[in-house]
């Protein structure tokens, strides 16, 4: 089984056609599985919906907490972007060593559609899951990275290693 923990980020934002603005409604996994044809066994569970740049360290440690909690080996957590380091940081120092963790999120909304990565970033955190050695992991672009090693890049917009 694969544990999927959702924080919320670009990657569940909705968009208000009135205001312009971005919000949170729910998550968008069950109709991303379904579309996908996904036929893994998933436990999905909302941590919280919130934009990383407001994520707060009592915020971490609720997905540290659950991670710990998890009897799954496998977990993946969707996740914004900004913060998203950070916390693959403080899940790596908590030495979960037989867990292999992946954080994936999304630079355009999946409510979007095909302009979204989200979809993409998703199948490859579940195969990235399920293929790599223990360990904590983000999953981006078509690429895992380990966790000490990633950085975004505000210029791109893309996820790379530290050089």
């Amino acid at each position: 089984m694969i544990q999927l923990f959702v924080t919320g980020g670009t990657f569940d934002k909705e968009y208000n056609f009135i205001t312009g603005e971005l919000y949170f409604k729910n998550t968008h996994l069950l109709d991303m599985f379904d579309r996908g044809r996904c036929s893994l066994d998933i436990d999905i569970k909302t941590l919280m919906m919130v934009d990383s740049l407001e994520m707060t360290e009592a915020d971490r440690d609720i997905i540290i907490h659950n991670c710990k909690r998890s009897k799954a080996r496998h977990i993946i957590i969707t996740h914004g972007t900004d913060r998203m380091v950070e916390t693959a940081k403080a899940l790596a120092e908590q030495n979960m060593t037989e867990k292999t963790i992946v954080l994936t999120g999304a630079m355009v909304p999946y409510a979007f559609g095909t302009s979204s990565d989200g979809f993409f970033n998703l199948g490859s955190a579940l195969a990235f899951s399920q293929a790599l050695d223990p360990g904590v992991y983000i999953a981006m672009n078509g690429r895992y990275f380990e966790w000490n090693n990633v950085q975004k890049n505000y210029k791109t917009g893309f996820f790379e290693e530290v050089v």
